[in-house]
C-alpha cells in the first residue's frame, strides 16, 4: 500500500501536471526538454518529499525543480559556447544562478494554460494533431486513452503527436496568445479541444471512474479564460454548455461511483447558480441573431436543468434543437442523442425506428451507447430478445467500469 505522501503526489500530477508543464515550456522554450523536466520533478519528488515533507507550494517546487534538471542535462551534453543562435533561451538559462519568482507566479501559470492550448491548435498543424496534441499536453490524457476515446490505434496517435512536435520545432511556433487578428482563425480548433477536455471528464472514455472531475473543472477554467480573451457567441455558448453540464455533476453518480440515471437524479442536488449563470451565457449568446452548435447543445442542455422531472421536460422543444443542430453540424453523434430525444417525445417504437437505421452507420458500430439505447427501447416495447442481444454487445464495447456495472444490471434485470 503506498504512503499518504506518495498519494499525494500522484493526486498533484493527475491535477497539476498540465499547469506545471505550461509554465516549464514557458520558461525552457521547448515542449519536448519541458516534458523531460516535468517527469524528472516528480521522479524527484518521489524521493525527496517522504522523507522532507510535501512543500508549501508543491507546483512552484516542481517547476524549480525541473527548471534545473533542464539546465543540468543542457550543461552535460552541450557546452554553453557551443550553443548556436537558435537556443538563446537556453543560453539564459544556462546563465541563471537562482529560480525567478515570476517562474511560477500564479497569474502566468494562468496565462501559460491559455498559452498552451493555443500552442497546441496552432494552424500550422493539422487538425488531428491538434486535438491529439492537446488532449495529451493540456489535460494529461495518455495515448492509450486518446486512442480509445476516438476508436483509433495507440500507434496512430503516437503518429500525430510526434507530427505535431515536429512542426511546432520545425515551424519554430512560438508560445503566446496569438493576436486578436490571429485568435479567430485558431478558434475552432480551441472550442473543439476545450469540448473534448471537458467532456472526457464528464463522462470518461476508460477507467474505473465515470466522472474525472478535474478534467471538468479544468475544461471550465479554459472556457472561462477563453470568454474573457474573446467573448464570441461560440465562446460563451461553449462556456455555458460545460456549466449547465457542470450543475448536474453530484447527482451523478453514487457515493461508490456507480451510474445514477437521469430519471433518478435528485435533482435538489442541482446547482442552481450555475444553471443559473448558463442560461444568462445562452442569452447573451443569442442575442448575437447567430446559433452555433456550442450554443445549440447549451439550450438543449437547459431545457433539461430547467425541468422539473423527466417527464416534464419539453422533449419536443429538445428535438426542434436537435433538428437545428444537425442543419449546421450533421454528425452520428447528433443523430443518436435526436433518436433518445424523438424516443421520449413520440414514444420508444418511433426512436427505434431511427436507432436501427443508424445500426448501419460504419462511425457508430462499435459505439456502446448505440447499443445501449436500442436496449433501453427494446426493454421498453417488451422486446426481451433485441434487448439482451443489444445489451450484451454494449458491455463487449464499453471501456469504463461504472458504465459496464450499469448495463449489466440492466441485463441481469430482463434475463
Amino acid at each position: 500500500m503506498l504512503d499518504p505522501i506518495t498519494l499525494e503526489i500522484g493526486k498533484i500530477y493527475k491535477t497539476e501536471s498540465s499547469r506545471i508543464l505550461a509554465g516549464l515550456i514557458r520558461i525552457l522554450g521547448d515542449l519536448d526538454l519541458a516534458e523531460e523536466a516535468l517527469q524528472e520533478a516528480f521522479s524527484i519528488a518521489i524521493k525527496k518529499w517522504p522523507i522532507e515533507g510535501i512543500p508549501e507550494n508543491p507546483c512552484s517546487w516542481l517547476i524549480s525543480a525541473g527548471k534545473f534538471k533542464a539546465i543540468d542535462s543542457i550543461r552535460k551534453t552541450t557546452r554553453a559556447n557551443e550553443l548556436n543562435s537558435e537556443n538563446a533561451k537556453l543560453k539564459e538559462l544556462l546563465a541563471q544562478q537562482k529560480i525567478e519568482q515570476s517562474d511560477w507566479d500564479n497569474s502566468l501559470i494562468e496565462d501559460d494554460q491559455l498559452r498552451l492550448i493555443f500552442y497546441c491548435c496552432h494552424p500550422l498543424l493539422p487538425l488531428d494533431s491538434q486535438i491529439a496534441l492537446s488532449l495529451k499536453e493540456v489535460c494529461a490524457m495518455s495515448v492509450l486513452e486518446i486512442s480509445r476515446a476516438f476508436l483509433l490505434t495507440p500507434e496512430t496517435v503516437k503518429k500525430r503527436i510526434t507530427r505535431a512536435k515536429a512542426l511546432i520545432k520545425q515551424n519554430k511556433i512560438p508560445y503566446e496568445i496569438p493576436s486578436q487578428f490571429q485568435l479567430q482563425e485558431r478558434m475552432d480548433a480551441v472550442l473543439r479541444v476545450i469540448y473534448l477536455i471537458f467532456n472526457e471528464g464528464y463522462s470518461a472514455s476508460v477507467g474505473e471512474q465515470h466522472i474525472r472531475k478535474e478534467l471538468m473543472d479544468e475544461g471550465i477554467f479554459l472556457g472561462r479564460k477563453l470568454v474573457e480573451l474573446n467573448p464570441t457567441p461560440e465562446s460563451m455558448g461553449l462556456l455555458a454548455l460545460l456549466i449547465l453540464q457542470t450543475s448536474r455533476r453530484n447527482s451523478r453518480v453514487t457515493k461508490d461511483g456507480d451510474l445514477i440515471p437521469l430519471e433518478a437524479q435528485d435533482r435538489s442536488k442541482w446547482d442552481y447558480s450555475l444553471i443559473n449563470e448558463g442560461v444568462h451565457l445562452i442569452h447573451a449568446a443569442v442575442m448575437s441573431g447567430r446559433l452555433g452548435p456550442y450554443t445549440l447543445q447549451a439550450a438543449i442542455a437547459s431545457v433539461h436543468a430547467l425541468a422539473d422531472s423527466v417527464d416534464k421536460t419539453q422533449w419536443d422543444l429538445i428535438v426542434h434543437y436537435y433538428d437545428m443542430l444537425l442543419s449546421i453540424n450533421p454528425s452520428p453523434i447528433v443523430e443518436l442523442n435526436r433518436a433518445i430525444a424523438v424516443g421520449m417525445h413520440e414514444g420508444p417504437q418511433f426512436g427505434l425506428k431511427i436507432i436501427d437505421e443508424l445500426m448501419d452507420n460504419e462511425k457508430l458500430q462499435n459505439y456502446h451507447i448505440l447499443y445501449a439505447v436500442k436496449a433501453d427501447f427494446s426493454k421498453k416495447l417488451g422486446l426481451t430478445a433485441a434487448a439482451i442481444q443489444a445489451y450484451q454487445r454494449a458491455i463487449e464495447l464499453v471501456t469504463q467500469e461504472p458504465e459496464a456495472r450499469f448495463l449489466k444490471k440492466q441485463l441481469d434485470e430482463i434475463q
